[in-house]
């Protein structure tokens, strides 16, 4: 008999179904927490708290995309955090029209910002932005296109290792200082923001926070199988050997460029969802989303959790941003060079992160039970 297919996409990922249950227990004691719990009490967990971790989760989506890309094909990218602010402001766009006039100057066409800068009728590319349908599209549409146009020309003029990974950073640069123009039609350096409602639904209610987690959790999952569906098929497979050895399978006759495209634009499209759940569980956008650093901080997240695991990086997503939120607030001025040192330290001796000690610890018991030691 054929196995389901939801058996065949999580069959021997015994980590990942952990990772998994654990998030869904967090989810379901923070929302539950949350809306029935009073808050005089002790166990009760604010919207803030329940917006944080949704956060998290939108992360760990993006670093699952970025594992994709470069766990399974071995294509280190400097620059994804382009693919989740293009995402993020592709749905930003469509809550910024939601505002219509009760924005501070009341203008039921143009966003305030548009209004303080004198201008008379909306740019082009805004367009349609007011139709959910037509935004959520956008949000994978965008992603998507830059990631198959940027790696058509790459992956075709055989950029590879180090090189290709200082075209990503200067992609996502390039972004940056478009955005902070004033002139581009997105905000400039203050970005988008005071976001009223999503889909009809208040953006404050406790209730639309509640529900942007659970989707948040929801996309994560849906993003994780999908991965999980593409590494363990035939494609999967040659997308491997693709990262150990790209000259002997393009030998074998394989297109490989073809492959490499598939998926950078799949990961691309992954980002920008994780863009798009961010956004209105932070309330603001803005082009320092765009910024190097922070797509570096996103491979920091990978490397620590486990590369080439997919679960591992929904870890890593989760405990530097976790030790992020508590240490900047405490140790402001030393909570990036200890991060640096964090990965150093993993790079030299956890070079599979923390999901490499679950792995070991595995191994550690199996042999125990098998040799009775």
């Amino acid at each position: 008999m054929r196995e389901p297919i939801v058996v065949k996409i999580f069959k021997n990922d015994n980590g990942g179904k952990i990772v998994l249950c654990l998030l869904l227990a967090l989810v379901v004691v923070v929302s539950v927490s949350n809306l029935l719990i009073p808050n005089t009490s002790v166990f009760h967990i604010s919207s803030f708290t329940v917006s944080l971790i949704g956060k998290y989760l939108a992360f760990a989506l993006l670093a699952l995309s970025l594992d994709l890309l470069w766990g399974y094909l071995g294509i280190l990218s400097l620059g994804h955090g382009a693919f989740f602010a293009l995402g993020g402001y592709a749905f930003a766009m469509y809550l910024t029209r939601q505002i219509g006039d009760r924005g501070v100057y009341a203008d039921p066409i143009l966003p305030d910002f548009m209004v303080f800068m004198n201008y008379k009728e909306l740019p082009w590319f805004w367009y349609g932005f007011d139709n959910p349908f037509f935004a959520v599209l956008m949000v994978i549409f965008v992603p998507a296109f830059l990631a198959f146009v940027f790696g058509f020309f790459a992956f075709k003029s055989k950029v590879n290792g180090v090189y290709l990974s200082i075209i990503t950073q200067a992609l996502t640069y390039a972004l940056m200082l478009a955005f902070f123009r004033n002139d581009m039609g997105f905000g400039g350096n203050n970005g988008l923001n005071d976001f009223k409602d999503i889909f009809g639904f208040n953006l404050q209610s406790p209730y639309t926070k509640v529900s942007l987690l659970i989707i948040s959790f929801i996309a994560l999952v849906l993003g994780y199988a999908l991965c999980r569906f593409i590494i363990n098929s035939k494609l999967g497979r040659v997308v491997v050997s693709i990262r150990d050895s790209e000259s002997r399978v393009g030998f074998l006759g394989y297109r490989i460029v073809s492959y490499k495209i598939f998926i950078f634009v799949v990961s691309a499209m992954l980002a920008g969802v994780a863009g798009a759940l961010y956004v209105p569980q932070v309330g603001i956008i803005n082009p320092n989303l765009f910024a190097p650093l922070f797509s570096i901080e996103l491979v920091i997240w990978v490397a620590i959790g486990g590369r080439g695991t997919l679960y591992g990086a929904i870890i890593g997503a989760f405990v530097v941003n976790f030790a992020s939120t508590y240490f900047t607030s405490t140790l402001a001025e030393v909570w990036l060079y200890a991060l640096g040192g964090l990965f150093v330290l993993v790079t030299l001796f956890l070079p599979k992160g923390v999901a490499g000690i679950f792995a070991k610890i595995k191994i550690v018991g199996i042999k125990r039970l098998r040799f009775g030691k």
